[in-house]
């Protein structure tokens, strides 16, 4: 796993991406010097344009650096190569499996999926909030949590890129008759 680099002239083009957050929400402080305006105009009290633009400046920054760091921290990308989770970025060749989509999800408070306990990729403590995980089984053991808005897309795109490296998934099925009760072993003796 490493860094991400940035987005370079020879980057590979994007099979999914979700920008993390939008820019739209800088209309937040015009929004709010507006209205600010509308009521000191619906109150027949004198128009002062200081205390809006105080506000048009202080929210514009604070959600400017919101939205910018929504855009570094938990942007998703996937290439052909790689999977860029914030600002870790996993190759492809790293992915030994994709785990079945969770029966239930961890606000369920009911039993979870073994990768639904694992790391989250990029540098978040967890899942960040308004995405999904996808359990990922990496190179050397490892089990970690992909995770989008739009998740289902992200697993469809992941999916076959993982299977033409690895090969489609062989489920074992197990005959329960001829496991050993006594010993709970298998194969049979």
């Amino acid at each position: 796993m490493t860094p991400a680099t940035g987005n370079n002239v020879g980057d590979p083009k994007p099979l999914f991406y979700e920008p993390g957050a939008s820019w739209w929400w800088l209309l937040a402080g015009p929004a709010c010097a507006v209205s600010l305006i509308l009521v000191e105009i619906s109150s027949h009290a004198r128009i002062s344009l200081l205390i809006p633009g105080i506000f048009l400046v202080m929210v514009s920054l604070f959600v400017g650096l919101q939205v910018l760091a929504a855009r570094i921290h938990t942007s998703v990308e996937l290439t052909q190569d790689a999977l860029r989770q914030g600002t870790e970025t996993v190759l492809i060749s790293e992915i030994v499996k994709i785990f079945p989509e969770a029966e239930n999800s961890v606000a369920s408070g009911k039993d979870l999926a073994k990768w639904q306990t694992a790391r989250a990729l990029g540098e978040l403590v967890g899942v960040p909030r308004g995405r999904v995980g996808i359990g990922l089984k990496l190179t050397g053991g490892r089990t970690a949590q992909a995770w989008a808005r739009r998740h289902r897309q992200l697993r469809a795109a992941l999916t076959p890129l993982v299977q033409e490296r690895v090969g489609p998934e062989v489920v074992e099925v197990v005959d329960t008759d001829d496991i050993d009760e006594e010993n709970d072993s298998w194969p049979p003796r």
